[in-house]
C-alpha cells in the first residue's frame, strides 16, 4: 500500500502524522509512505490539498470531509479526545485498513 503524506512547512502537525505513519510502516512491509511538501496555493488546488497533514491513499484523501476547502493551512482532525492536529494511531489504522500488530 502506498501512502502519501502531504504537508507544508508552516505546519508542525505533519511531523506527528509522519511519525505515526512511520510506525505503521515499520510493522507492515507492504506499507510505503512518501512525503510531499505542498509549496504553493496553485499546487494545493491542483492536488485537492485539504490542509497539513493530509493522508492520501491511491489518490484519495482518506480523512476528507464533504465540502472541505483546499489551501495552505494546518488541518484539524476530530479524535476521541477532541480536536487534534493529526489523526490518532487507531484512526490511521482504521482508515488504512491496517490491524495493530500488538493486537494479533
Amino acid at each position: 500500500m502506498e501512502i502519501s503524506l502531504l504537508y507544508f512547512d508552516g505546519c508542525p502537525n505533519w511531523k506527528v502524522a509522519d511519525q505515526r505513519l512511520a510506525s505503521i510502516a515499520s510493522e507492515r512491509p507492504d506499507v510505503v509512505v512518501t512525503r510531499h511538501r505542498v509549496e504553493t496555493m496553485e499546487e494545493s488546488e491542483r492536488l485537492g490539498f485539504h490542509g497539513s497533514p493530509s493522508i492520501v491513499v491511491d489518490g484519495v484523501d482518506v480523512f476528507a470531509e464533504p465540502g472541505a476547502g483546499v489551501g495552505l493551512s494546518c488541518r484539524v482532525y476530530r479524535t476521541p479526545d477532541g480536536l487534534a492536529g493529526a489523526p490518532t494511531m487507531d484512526q490511521l489504522r482504521t482508515a488504512l485498513g491496517v490491524k495493530d500488530v500488538a493486537a494479533r
